[in-house]
């Protein structure tokens, strides 16, 4: 429990590091301003409301504790404030906990703001697009898993055989290529040249509208982006499973295994494999979390209308709450998964509950 208390205060400082830097980096780059969001043909009346609206009549160290206050799930508001908040477009209203002097603490939603362009809220945008880019991502790494896992088991038992060489091969070609010119490639040809044949489009997203205007999945637009995005990692763990099951099977419990006559099938499955699956479970979990914060070139190529498109697209349109709103939640999903992992160690490896 200590441990993971300790996790927990340093995720916190993480997750506050990484607002702080956002909201520095846009200081200096100042473009966190209302002629920003209203253009250059504005008058001065409208950019005062705007800033105000926005607290860009603030100074910046003010905005600065204004926004953690929002986007804090404790927060303290004095009397004369209301303590309601959005999320998804649904008002809340605070939970009191307890006052001091004329402020007052109050358990909420993390306020993350509105949007420049638009007026909406940024929790609303998010949960429009977050759930096709987690699928893109959770598709993805299951699809490179499987694959990584299988061609780096079958590379070391094969070990220095032309199948293993084959396998070492496929790896490195599929680290030294670019995802994104891995996803123009995979486009134009299965999704444009061969359309007819595939039955895919080199565009498309999983939600999609039908001809009444309802939404609809439409799965069959997940599989070129997966493999775009799946390609890498599946080199990355092809090598790690190997090496990982490589060293292993050096040990001298496996020999000690094999010694008291064991079947290779137990051996292999019951005592090499799962203790080979440490180093593997660590890069599974760091690419979910890569592959969710790296599908932006992805989702701009097959035009998937997921969280990365709707950052470049507001990032290009300098909406920087919505940028901000969008790499903290792809900050809280490195945190969670680290979390989810760190309790994997303790129920696969028996050595982590000493």
């Amino acid at each position: 429990m200590k441990s993971i208390f300790e996790k927990f205060l340093f995720s916190l400082t993480v997750l506050l590091g990484v607002y702080i830097i956002l909201f520095i980096l846009f200081q200096v780059l100042s473009i966190n301003s209302a002629q920003s969001m209203i253009g250059q043909s504005s008058n001065k009346a409208t950019e005062e409301a705007i800033a105000k609206e926005f607290h860009l009549d603030q100074p910046p160290m003010v905005r600065l504790l204004i926004s953690l206050n929002e986007i804090s799930p404790l927060s303290c508001f004095t009397e004369d404030e209301t303590a309601v908040f959005y999320w998804d477009s649904t008002l809340y209203n605070g939970i009191k906990l307890f006052s001091i002097n004329k402020g007052s603490f109050y358990l909420k939603y993390p306020y993350l703001g509105k949007s420049f362009q638009n007026q909406e809220h940024v929790t609303t945008l998010i949960a429009q697009r977050f759930l096709s880019t987690l699928v893109l991502a959770f598709c993805a790494i299951i699809f490179a898993t499987i694959i990584g896992v299988l061609l780096g088991i079958l590379a070391a038992v094969k070990k220095n055989t032309r199948i293993d060489q084959a396998c070492l091969a496929i790896s490195a070609m599929g680290i030294s290529a670019p995802s994104f010119f891995v996803a123009i490639l995979i486009a134009l040809l299965f999704g444009y040249y061969l359309s007819e044949w595939t039955g895919l489009s080199f565009k498309g997203s999983l939600i999609e509208m039908d001809d009444y205007g309802n939404s609809i999945y439409v799965w069959k637009n997940l599989i070129l982006p997966v493999a775009a995005l799946g390609l890498r990692p599946i080199a990355i763990l092809t090598q790690i499973t190997r090496n990982s099951m490589l060293d292993v099977l050096g040990e001298d419990y496996i020999r000690t295994a094999i010694a008291k006559g064991l079947s290779p099938r137990v051996v292999f499955f019951k005592h090499a494999l799962l203790n080979a699956l440490n180093p593997v479970i660590t890069s599974v979990s760091g690419w979910f979390g890569s592959l969710l914060a790296g599908a932006y070139f992805i989702e701009v190529i097959f035009d998937y209308k997921g969280l990365g498109n709707l950052t470049v697209n507001a990032l290009m349109k300098f909406d920087i709450p919505l940028v901000m709103g969008a790499s903290m939640y792809i900050a809280f999903t490195f945190v969670l998964i680290s979390f989810l992992v760190d309790f994997l160690y303790l129920m696969i490896d028996p050595r982590m509950r000493k």
